[in-house]
């Protein structure tokens, strides 16, 4: 990993050879894209990354035809396409190669998956002591679970999240529910890009490399967080309450005259402010809902009676009062709200990049990264299949056009 200058970001000179699929790895190498590393993403001959089908809705080229899925996008952002068939032996060597050069290899192939190519990390580390190997699995590198396949919407099951998500028992709709959006992958690229960056700086110091084990159930396990706290203090498994929360109250949508608001008390000072605001400030004096442990263990009381009150006036009404107040409150947004939202407008959340294979913008969110001195730079839209193999080979392993024509022939590349 070598110094960058803020204009190219502050990972650049930073080399990522990128070996994984679908989302938890992907979002991690789109971190540190997004930081201005380079990113080598290899994919399958003719197939590529899976999420490149998973649609509809799928975008089209300017003749109308179908492209890639939507799905792809969210998570390729500022990468270069390359196409090599691994499971041929010229294939691993040209990965091998790229490794020998690369400051991280990212991976989320079955444990021991990659042995056979002579691409795991006992055979990388071989010929580059200073790499930063990171495998993500299911279930990690070891254990009686290590040979599973492991999916997020499994993981979210058996790491517990499913079990205090939804209703609770005995109201309309009560069943356990998953998150509406990948979670436990997301985190899970989060978590190997923390520890692929700490790695980095170990490398910087020592010039030694090592091996990230990455699992998905070890992340949902510590996304239960209080929850898994909340078990551990009081030995109670904790269980599904809708949208309200084990440890405070009020937190949670309430309804208004046209619709609902979320109002998030977290102290004493905000629920005065709320009854004050709401024109019954003796609530706040009410001996059951003195404290916030008193709220949350009178919570039956509590809820009915801030309902009453908040029915009386529209969302957008209840916001321009709460909001001087100091009462945390917000509408429940539709996903096109959002970056409707003068905030997210002035925050410029929509990143649009062109692609000169399709018909269309590609719309992207940003990172939530804001850097004083090094900021992001979105570099390239997330790639065609393959479109920068013949630059990658030239530029990091020095091949020649007639070299990799050959290769595409034998259908290696």
């Amino acid at each position: 990993m070598t110094d960058s200058s803020a204009a190219a970001g502050p990972l650049a000179g930073t080399l990522v050879l990128d070996l994984s699929r679908v989302l938890a790895g992907p979002w991690a190498t789109q971190v540190l894209a997004d930081l201005g590393a380079e990113v080598i993403k290899v994919e399958r001959p003719g197939a590529g990354d899976d999420t490149r089908a998973w649609g509809p809705p799928f975008t089209t080229t300017p003749e109308g035809e179908r492209s890639d899925a939507a799905y792809y996008f969210a998570a390729n952002r500022n990468k270069r396409s390359v196409t090599v068939d691994m499971a041929r032996p010229e294939g691993a060597e040209l990965l091998r190669k790229l490794a020998a050069r690369a400051d991280v290899v990212v991976e989320n192939f079955k444990t021991g998956g990659l042995k056979k190519y002579g691409l795991d990390w006992p055979a990388l580390k071989a010929i580059n002591p200073r790499l930063v190997y990171c495998s993500i699995t299911g279930f990690g590198q070891d254990g009686p679970d290590a040979g599973k396949a492991g999916y997020d919407y499994m993981i979210q099951a058996m790491g517990g999240l499913m079990s205090i998500t939804g209703q609770a028992d005995g109201q309309p709709g009560a069943e356990p529910m998953k998150v509406g959006v990948a979670v436990v992958d997301l985190f899970t690229g989060l978590y190997a890009s923390n520890a692929i960056l700490a790695a980095l700086l170990h490398v910087r110091a020592t010039g030694v490399g090592q091996h990230i084990d990455m699992a998905l159930f070890d992340v949902q396990a510590a996304m239960l967080a209080n929850q898994a706290t909340n078990y551990f203090v009081s030995g109670k498994a904790p269980g599904r309450m809708g949208n309200a929360h084990p440890n405070l109250a009020p937190y949670q949508p309430f309804p208004t005259a046209d619709g609902a608001i979320v109002i998030a008390v977290g102290n004493d000072a905000q629920f005065r402010s709320l009854c004050r605001t709401l024109g019954e400030e003796g609530m706040a004096d009410d001996p059951r809902f003195l404290t916030n442990a008193l709220r949350v263990q009178h919570r039956a009381e509590l809820i009915p009676a801030l309902s009453a009150l908040t029915a009386k006036r529209t969302t957008a009404a209840w916001q321009e009062a709460f909001e001087p107040a100091g009462v945390p409150c917000g509408p429940i947004n539709t996903v096109d709200r959002v970056f409707e939202e003068a905030q997210a407008k002035h925050r410029g959340l929509v990143v649009e990049q062109t692609r000169e294979d399709l018909g269309q913008p590609v719309k992207t969110v940003a990172s939530p990264f804001r850097l004083s001195e090094t900021p992001v730079a979105y570099r390239h839209a997330p790639p065609a299949l393959g479109a920068d193999t013949d630059a990658v080979l030239a530029e990091v392993l020095g091949l020649g056009r007639d070299e990799v024509e050959r290769l595409r022939g034998q259908g290696v590349v």
